[in-house]
């Protein structure tokens, strides 16, 4: 794909890995739209970014999801890229009271919202790129968040056939797997020991540049290609 002269959707693009990928591709010379569901979290985006364009939507609610394709049809019918980047994680144990309904919710916002999304935004003639941020966690899980390593498990798959399946309509499906990296994602501190998104996000760009559709990073470069003797043995040290 190219990087920059893109009108690109990118949601959850107000923290973590997002907010990376917002500031990146404004400086690629980008046009960018983000979503959330937190009025005071996009503001202080466009607040220190003015070009960056926002809308606030639960991603959560089915209804929510189709408004935000409408406003989009309706008033940048010229976006080209859609960036499927929200995403929560959980610990989580199945004896908890209310692991039921943590997974449900998980399962909304990492699953059906981006299928739903992808299924609405291809109906856009001017779509020619979707990408799909899944995890290293899809190759080989953490136990502690089992339910977002299932996830992620199932959006990695589903992006593979995407691939394939959207070849016919030149869209281009791209997959960004991320490892670890020093964000609140699962709350706040439990990743600062891991590498900053500044790097992340200088690394995937480049391979971007170069035409790729897997891009990686660190361990997550090594779990996409390790085979199943590796990934046992990953396993059981990720889970002693």
């Amino acid at each position: 794909m190219k990087v920059s002269g893109n009108k690109i959707l990118i949601t959850g693009g107000a923290t973590g890995i997002g907010l990376g990928l917002t500031e990146r591709f404004l400086q690629e010379g980008n046009t960018v739209i983000i979503c959330g569901r937190r009025q005071n979290v996009l503001k202080e985006v466009s607040d220190k970014h003015p070009a960056v364009i926002t809308k606030v939507c639960d991603l959560a609610n089915e209804v929510d999801r189709i408004e935000l394709y409408n406003w989009v049809a309706a008033n940048h019918s010229d976006l080209n890229i859609l960036v499927n980047n929200a995403g929560i994680q959980t610990w989580m144990h199945p004896t908890d009271k209310d692991f039921y309904e943590k997974a449900q919710n998980e399962i909304t916002i990492n699953v059906l919202a981006p299928l739903h999304l992808i299924t609405l935004f291809t109906q856009l003639d001017s779509l020619d790129t979707v990408i799909n941020v899944t995890s290293a966690l899809a190759f080989s899980p953490l136990t502690k968040v089992p339910v977002y390593c299932g996830t992620k498990a199932f959006f990695h798959s589903l992006t593979l056939s995407l691939r394939y399946l959207l070849h016919q309509k030149n869209i281009e499906v791209i997959e960004v797997i991320p490892p670890a990296l020093n964000t609140d994602l699962g709350g706040t501190g439990l990743h600062n020991e891991h590498p900053p998104v500044s790097a992340f996000i200088d690394a995937i760009f480049q391979q971007m540049k170069e035409g790729k559709n897997e891009l990686t990073f660190g361990l997550s470069e090594m779990l996409s290609k390790a085979g199943p003797e590796q990934l046992q043995g990953i396993f059981k040290r990720m889970n002693p």
